[in-house]
């Protein structure tokens, strides 16, 4: 709730709505990208439900912070990963900026910088977190390619 006048009418008409179910909530969020077309989409508060609980995609999500040293490294190797990946048409590699944007899911808890999780297009609620490998193009790779569920083959399985 967040009025511009607070008196005893504006509370009775905010407590009828919200038991009538006609409230949406307030969602932090930056706002939606114009153009969001590079190898890793920005996801913002007000459009991860769009983006990463879409079932008809795989989805490996970046929770960072800008002013993170860990996600500052993270960066050039994650562009990286979205280049590599670009033609996959069921893949999306994502990052939110978690400090900006709520993350409109309890699935995804972040905790630290950077968090990755990889959001499998059939078990949206039930995301792999990132934990135990290094940060870098091959582990991110080898991740993708362990829980991916519908990737084309690569000229190098050919």
């Amino acid at each position: 709730m967040e009025p511009e006048e607070f008196d005893s009418d504006v509370l009775r008409q905010f407590v009828l709505a919200f038991k009538k179910g006609k409230l949406k909530p307030i969602v932090k969020s930056q706002p939606v990208p114009k153009n969001n077309k590079g190898p890793v989409k920005v996801v913002v508060g007000k459009t991860f439900d769009a983006i990463v609980m879409d079932t008809k995609n795989d989805v490996l999500i970046e929770f960072y912070a800008p002013w993170c040293g860990h996600c500052k490294k993270l960066e050039p190797v994650y562009t990286e990963l979205g280049k590599k990946y670009k033609n996959e048409k069921n893949l999306i590699i994502a990052k939110m900026d978690a400090t900006a944007n709520d993350v409109t899911n309890d699935h995804y808890k972040v905790e630290g910088f950077p968090t990755i999780y990889f959001a499998p297009r059939d078990k949206k609620n039930n995301p792999i977190k990132f934990e135990g490998g290094d940060r870098d193009l091959e582990h991110l790779s080898k991740f993708i390619e362990e829980h991916a569920t519908k990737l084309s083959r690569t000229k190098e399985e050919l």
